[in-house]
């Protein structure tokens, strides 16, 4: 068998899971039981030995449960940088490429990344922008433990906190230049995929609406906020005009929805007046 008959053998048995991804699931499975990069794959053997066919075929079947690809990698990609990720921790998604990259072009040198998770988002800031200070905001414990081990070595400042208690970060206030922030969002009771339904429950729903968490989000970071300072916030493809009416509410000017890139909106954005 060449590496092309495992990998349609793969793809087809994924795409009957109801894999949403099917072909790039099998080649970065593949790639990762072969230890090469995945733009080899076509040039390599396929697995030769029992214990790494097993090894394959083993993922293979977890993929097919909807086990998240990323937890069965050990990894997930955001910008320039890849973070550990695993049961415990929300796994970031292509769709914050936008807000990472609209903060990348903002103005300012002090930006705060509150719901942090696994940390990604602000060590892609912190890796693009050098000069940058970047803090990060977590509170869940079982999270913490994966942005510990993400954030360690790097210049990230991690603060244990939750960004719905009034006061926090207060030393920070009217000090910061950006402000990002992908919170739990999504709608109680509404039906999501089974590799959304892997993370934590607390890091994917947010109240019958799916703004509780906004909320309190666009009030901190407003405080935060020096005057002129921006803030972005991924939400559901749901609820654009809802999450544009909080921030305005909470004093934000010039808010506006930016797209994903499959054209949902996706990240709410404004400037405190």
């Amino acid at each position: 068998m060449t590496v092309r008959d495992l990998l349609a053998r793969v793809t087809a048995r994924l795409a009957a899971a109801g894999v949403a991804s099917p072909r790039a699931d099998a080649e970065q499975l593949a790639a990762h039981v072969l230890g090469i990069p995945r733009g080899r794959l076509l040039l390599a053997d396929p697995p030769a030995d029992e214990a790494a066919r097993g090894a394959l075929d083993d993922l293979v079947a977890r993929r097919a449960a909807r086990e998240p690809l990323q937890h069965l990698l050990g990894t997930a990609v955001l910008g320039p940088v890849e973070v550990a990720v695993g049961p415990g921790v929300f796994v970031p998604r292509p769709e914050t490429e936008v807000l990472l990259e609209w903060a990348l072009g903002q103005p300012g040198s002090r930006v705060v990344d509150l719901c942090t998770g696994t940390g990604a988002l602000a060590l892609a800031i912190a890796h693009e922008r050098p000069g940058a200070a970047v803090h990060a905001v977590e509170v869940d414990p079982a999270a913490l433990a994966w942005t510990r081990r993400n954030l360690a070595g790097s210049r990230v400042v991690l603060h244990e906190a939750d960004v719905t208690a009034p006061g926090v970060l207060a030393d920070l206030a009217g000090t910061v230049d950006v402000v990002v922030c992908n919170p739990p969002y999504v709608p109680e009771g509404l039906a999501v995929p089974p590799e959304v339904d892997a993370d934590p429950h607390g890091a994917v729903f947010a109240g019958a609406d799916g703004l509780a968490v906004v909320r309190p989000v666009a009030t901190l970071a407003h405080r935060l906020l020096r005057p002129g300072g921006a803030v972005g916030v991924e939400h559901d493809d749901s609820h654009p005009a809802a999450v544009r009416d909080v921030l305005t509410a909470a004093g934000f000017a010039e808010v506006t929805t930016l797209p994903d890139l499959t054209g949902r909106p996706r990240v709410a954005v404004g400037h405190r007046a």
